[in-house]
């Protein structure tokens, strides 16, 4: 098996949290009584084939993270390398600059993951690597439970044009992936047309590349609200009750 590494997209500010984090990037919050983005480690550093995580940060936030990582040196693998590097003004530029430093094969795989899904389980973290041994490229996601709508935008609001049938719909989550070869042609592409993507999957698929679908779950929740954060106490709680990994 190739090499597998993971990018961590933590540069973002987190605005729609800041009644909850104050001046903090909701990255930093507490979950569990460990920082949001120290729980998502957690779960990465649970797969045995990664080869190491590398977590893109504003420059201002650096030496925090530094500073972080060694207060909870002890609850992660001492073997397995995290780096830092500066991140962007969005998500596909810190993915970018990641990528570029990571001194990764064609083939390796490469996956990217919200720092702010804190409760992926590493069973759906090793299902995507395999996804994308196979398939070249795959994304975790959720079927849609509700009924979803296509509407046309007007003056005054907004007109149901159709039902889309849900069995052809999921909801995407992270991580996300592919061969690294794949990604960086699929983000030099988008770059060089300026195309600004809301995830890697959009960016593979612009590209022509086929990507699959590995089943999330509801627990993998993105907390990016002041109401998510309960939200994901309560997964957490459940999850230890249950004696569950993490």
């Amino acid at each position: 098996m190739r090499a597998v590494y993971a990018i961590i997209p933590a540069a973002g500010l987190g605005t729609r949290m800041q009644g909850a984090a104050g001046a903090a990037p909701k990255q930093f919050l507490l979950l569990g009584g460990n920082p949001i983005l120290i729980q998502t480690l957690l779960a990465f550093a649970a797969t045995p084939a990664l080869h190491s995580i590398w977590i893109a940060v504003r420059a201002g936030e650096r030496e925090r993270l530094t500073a972080m990582l060694a207060s909870y040196a002890a609850l992660l693998p001492a073997e397995l390398p995290i780096h830092i590097v500066e991140g962007g003004d969005s998500r596909q530029e810190s993915v970018a600059r990641a990528l570029a430093a990571i001194p990764c094969e064609p083939d390796d795989v490469v996956l990217v993951h919200d720092a702010v899904r804190p409760l992926v389980e590493p069973g759906a973290i090793v299902r995507t690597i395999a996804a994308i041994e196979k398939y070249g490229a795959a994304i975790v996601a959720l079927p849609a439970t509700d009924t979803i709508k296509q509407v046309e935008r007007t003056a005054d609001g907004a007109l149901i044009t159709a039902t889309i049938p849900r069995e052809n719909i999921v909801q995407a989550q992270t991580p996300q992936g592919a061969r690294a070869a794949l990604l960086r042609r699929a983000m030099l592409e988008a770059e060089a047309d300026g195309f600004m993507g809301t995830d890697e999957a959009s960016l593979l698929e612009r590209a022509g590349i086929a990507v699959a679908v590995v089943p999330g779950a509801a627990s993998n929740l993105k907390i990016t609200q002041a109401g998510d954060l309960p939200l994901a106490e309560w997964y957490l709680a459940e999850r230890k009750r249950k004696g569950e990994n993490r």
